[in-house]
């Protein structure tokens, strides 16, 4: 893997960034961070999280937080002005001189940033986090136009990817997903990366964990997400109706979301309210203690890209139960690390949990394979995969490839052949 053979000037574009809390957002922030800390000079645009634009510095990063407002049905998210951000861009793109630009997304400021880098001659990598599957319910799509807006969504996506010299996703799930809905380069897979020294195994403490976040000292079935529709988490509480016949069990629900309460009454319908423990939103320093504090992850989303909450599960040791939909079959293998049960099929799902609550055995053995499995996804190397990317774009490599000015077709052309 070639290496920069200087420090390298990273402008990161995104239209979601802390505090918004989301994959994609955190996968952004840990990428900037993490990239400074390797030694780089890195900026990143995205929008003000109070209105105001301004500009700070935190983790050795640079943010440029422009002019946003408030998303429509959406109180906790904001998103950029449009008006006047091209001449912002424009500066940032000239004060700065970035040896590449690397944008998260294609909506409004994404874009426009790409476009401007674009013209300036800067190469740029886009990485799609995007699914319009996690947008209908934010947007108050109607079920009967979900599938047209879908359409319509990927087609500007795929328009807006087209345009940058190299594309990344983070499975090759992901990948394929991209390519079916007409992507005609090249996509490289590049997973989100997790923290192992943060998450890692602690049986010992999972008693006093649960203390910590004030639940019970039961067998734990957790979760860690957005509460919304696409993550089907209405499943995960009918299970537990069904579990709780025979097992002393609870589900642990991380996270915030436009259906916190009609869980809540779908819980106290099915008997099993006492059993649903809402914590709400954690502080990302206090998430490790949510997964200590399981026995099991289980998540029943059908779109999703990758899911860093269930690494971040793995990491930690704890076997997964999952719908066999999108991403999720990359990361568990049937017998291995966890168990698949088919998108729906509640009664499917409570007997994968029955399995693995039955039998500490099984936990261990499980849990052990799945931390083996997340090793394969360390932040680091996802971080330097990158920054060979971003070396290679812009000829900034070490002594071992070639350095100096090369043109943009010279790049992008290096990038396709290895």
């Amino acid at each position: 893997m070639l290496r920069a053979a200087r420090p390298l000037r990273v402008l990161v574009a995104t239209d979601t960034y802390p505090p918004d809390v989301n994959g994609a957002a955190y996968f952004t922030h840990r990428l900037a961070e993490g990239l400074a800390a390797r030694g780089h000079l890195v900026h990143v645009l995205c929008p003000s999280a109070q209105g105001p634009p301004h500009v700070s510095v935190a983790g050795g990063v640079t943010e440029h937080r422009v002019r946003s407002a408030r998303i429509p049905f959406q109180p906790t998210m904001r998103a950029a002005l449009p008006l006047g951000s091209g001449g912002h861009v424009d500066r940032l793109l000239a004060r700065f001189a970035p040896d590449v630009v690397h944008v998260q997304s294609h909506f409004t400021l994404s874009r426009t940033v790409l476009a401007r880098a674009q013209a300036t001659g800067i190469p740029t990598v886009l990485t799609n986090h995007f699914m319009p599957d996690n947008l209908y319910a934010h947007a108050r799509v109607p079920r009967s136009l979900q599938s047209a807006a879908g359409s319509l969504a990927w087609h500007d996506m795929i328009r807006v990817a087209e345009q940058a010299d190299h594309v990344t996703t983070p499975t090759p799930r992901a990948s394929r997903l991209l390519r079916e809905q007409g992507l005609s380069r090249q996509v490289e897979a590049v997973s989100c990366g997790i923290d192992l020294e943060r998450f890692h195994p602690r049986a010992s403490e999972r008693s006093a964990a649960r203390a910590r976040l004030g639940v019970p000292d039961r067998d734990s079935i957790v979760f860690v997400g957005r509460l919304d529709e696409e993550k089907r988490i209405d499943e995960l509480v009918r299970a537990l109706a069904l579990l709780t016949t025979d097992l002393d069990a609870q589900l642990v629900l991380a996270g915030t979301g436009q259906r916190e309460g009609e869980l809540s009454e779908l819980a106290r319908v099915l008997g099993v309210r006492e059993r649903v423990r809402f914590l709400g939103f954690v502080p990302d320093e206090s998430l490790p203690s949510v997964y200590v504090a399981g026995d099991v992850f289980a998540i029943a989303g059908v779109a999703e890209l990758q899911s860093i909450a269930t690494l971040e599960a793995m990491s930690t040791g704890l076997p997964v139960v999952a719908a066999d939909a999108m991403a999720l079959p990359h990361l568990v293998i049937e017998g291995r690390n966890g168990y698949l049960f088919p998108s729906g099929e509640v009664e499917v799902l409570a007997d994968r949990l029955r399995a693995v609550l039955s039998s500490r055995a099984e936990r261990g053995f499980l849990g052990a394979a799945g931390r083996e499995m997340a090793a394969e996804h360390d932040h680091r190397r996802s971080l330097e995969r990158f920054e060979s990317l971003y070396a290679q774009l812009s000829g900034a490599v070490s002594a071992s490839g070639t350095s100096g000015e090369v043109t943009r077709s010279d790049r992008y052309e290096r990038i396709v052949q290895g």
